[in-house]
């Protein structure tokens, strides 16, 4: 273990904060700057991102429970599906070609960016949530009622619950195979397709994020530690700075996600992830 990557303690709170801020995984972010900008393996990305993902995003989950956003009901049906799924992304992962990460995070993250460049406006969304409410008090009886810590009561039906879940199932495979998937498709579906609220969508979709992110990061810290090869050295190298700077970042970006329009910062990050996914393959292809 050394000092050497200090400089990943400010970089860590600026990640954590827009990954919170934007629903995305933390280790969508850290995996490539790994890859790219510090040279490892993607095997040592994948797994050093995934175990910083989870302090990252359990700091954020508290903020969240303090404000009574998550579903647990939904949350719990979700990881059914979710943590079989990251446990065999994880094998899969210490299974195949190093290039093969790299061109499968490569793809991965062109087609996240595609996801933000297409994501509904802000006036979409305001839209999606009045249909929701309205469903809530002129429908059916709600299914579920959450009253959050400033009072406000927000009643919905939450439907095509297989579609949500498998869905889940995919998003967790490609996590714990190579670090991001899940957080994104979650946030996605639990809006438009199971027609959660969306402050409740984000918040759930962490909860979810979090728990099975610490199940794939426990499949790859089992293998640094059991392995062969020096990896464990260079991870915790890598974390004594990055978790302590993704705790900080993941109580900033609740609160910055919340003043800022989450339109154009999914916007600005589809931007940021199509030149980075670019650079992804093209590292392999030109290696």
């Amino acid at each position: 273990m050394s000092f050497e990557f200090w400089f990943m303690f400010p970089v860590s709170i600026g990640i954590a904060t827009v990954a919170m801020a934007s629903g995305v995984e933390g280790a969508t972010f850290f995996a490539p700057v790994f890859i790219l900008a510090l040279g490892l393996s993607p095997e040592i990305a994948i797994g050093t991102g995934l175990i910083t993902e989870v302090f990252g995003f359990s700091s954020g989950l508290a903020a969240y429970v303090r404000k009574k956003l998550i579903d647990f009901r939904l949350g719990g049906a979700l990881l059914v599906a979710t943590i079989p799924a990251a446990i065999l992304g994880t094998w899969v992962s210490g299974r195949v070609d190093p290039d093969i990460l790299k061109v499968v995070l490569g793809m991965g993250l062109i087609g996240l960016a595609m996801s933000f460049l297409r994501s509904p406006g802000a006036a979409t969304v305001e839209r999606e949530d009045a249909a929701i409410s309205a469903a809530g008090k002129t429908g059916p009886r709600p299914q579920t009622c959450l009253t959050t810590a400033e009072g406000e009561t927000l009643c919905y039906t939450v439907v095509n619950r297989t579609e949500g879940r498998m869905a889940a199932a995919i998003g967790a495979l490609f996590m714990g195979m190579v670090s991001t998937g899940l957080g994104e498709m979650n946030g996605y579906l639990l809006l438009q397709r199971c027609r959660v609220p969306s402050r409740v969508a984000v918040a759930t979709s962490v909860f979810v994020v979090a728990v099975s992110a610490v199940v794939a990061a426990s499949g790859h810290m089992i293998t640094f530690v059991t392995g062969a090869h020096d990896s464990l050295g260079t991870v915790l190298s890598l974390i004594i700075f990055t978790v302590p700077g993704v705790v900080i970042g993941g109580q900033i970006g609740p609160a910055l996600g919340s003043r800022i329009s989450q339109h154009v910062l999914e916007k600005s990050l589809g931007i940021l992830f199509v030149l980075i996914g670019g650079l992804m393959l093209g590292q392999v292809l030109l290696g």
